[in-house]
């Protein structure tokens, strides 16, 4: 299995490439009082775009940030310099957060070849490696877009799967929220989890802003009573961690893995949701 990861110095000897495109994908918490945009423009690794996770997506439901059409996800990449067929790759400033979102929206509409920055910003500016500041501009570029179906559930999906345990539901919130000990960071959303779903929070899968061995992954999972056999569907907050999550089990081995898009900011909205606490 080809790693999704590169190293700093891998990327640090190919900035120049033409043929590989460096995009920023940091997104954070509505609570977290920071703004990404604002921060790649205070700095950022060199040639790297900006992709806003909150902009590229579905504009046409109140959820956030959801998938958009295939059109539209290709008009506004395209605008960015972006084809499909060009090595991307995303970090954020957190280290590993928002990028796998990035990562896994390129790659369900057909991107070529999509790697993540390990360590993000935070491994570039601790190795002293070069930032620019300002808007990065690029030549418009043809993303032929077609997304892939089995990439995201919907909640159809998911409730039916609840209901039928033909795939493990797993859910990526950190535990106090899963058991409902701790309110959501969004308004008017229900404490709880969804019925039968396991609790893996990603806090659990990342060391110093990078993803955990296959090893140590795989432990995890198994002390969690994850079935890397089973079909699974991630889920989290707003679909955000829910993909880190889906990238771990993917390293540890799983081979069927899907990301509940909508995730707890449309199930906790959802009156006719049925939610465990």
């Amino acid at each position: 299995m080809t790693s999704p990861f590169v190293t700093s110095a891998w990327l640090a000897e190919r900035l120049s490439d033409p043929n590989i495109v460096v995009v920023d994908g940091s997104w954070h918490m509505p609570n977290s009082a920071r703004n990404a945009q604002a921060e790649y423009l205070d700095g950022h690794i060199p040639g790297a775009v900006f992709f806003d996770i909150d902009a590229i997506a579905d504009t046409d439901t109140n959820l956030p940030h959801m998938l958009p059409s295939p059109a539209d996800f290709a008009r506004a990449v395209g605008a960015l310099g972006i084809s499909q067929d060009m090595t991307i790759v995303v970090y954020d400033e957190v280290g590993l957060f928002s990028a796998p979102r990035v990562w896994w929206t390129f790659r369900a509409f057909g991107a070529r070849d999509v790697r993540i920055l390990e360590g993000g910003g935070p491994q570039w500016r601790a190795e002293r490696r070069p930032i620019e500041t300002g808007l990065v501009t690029r030549r418009p570029a043809e993303f032929r877009a077609h997304l892939n179906p089995a990439a995201a559930a919907a909640f159809e999906t998911v409730a039916a799967r609840s209901r039928d345990s033909a795939s493990q539901i797993i859910d990526a919130r950190p535990a106090p929220r899963f058991h409902a000990e701790a309110p959501e960071p969004r308004a008017g959303l229900r404490p709880g989890h969804i019925p039968g779903s396991l609790n893996v929070p990603v806090s659990l899968l990342t060391e110093h802003g990078m993803l955990k061995s296959p090893e140590a992954l795989r432990n995890l999972f198994a002390e969690r009573g994850v079935d890397l056999a089973r079909p699974i569907i991630t889920s989290c907050g707003s679909g955000i961690t829910a993909v880190t999550l889906a990238l771990a089990l993917e390293q540890a081995g799983a081979e069927n893995v899907a990301v509940y898009d909508g995730s707890w900011a449309e199930w906790g909205a959802r009156p006719d949701a049925e939610v465990e606490s």
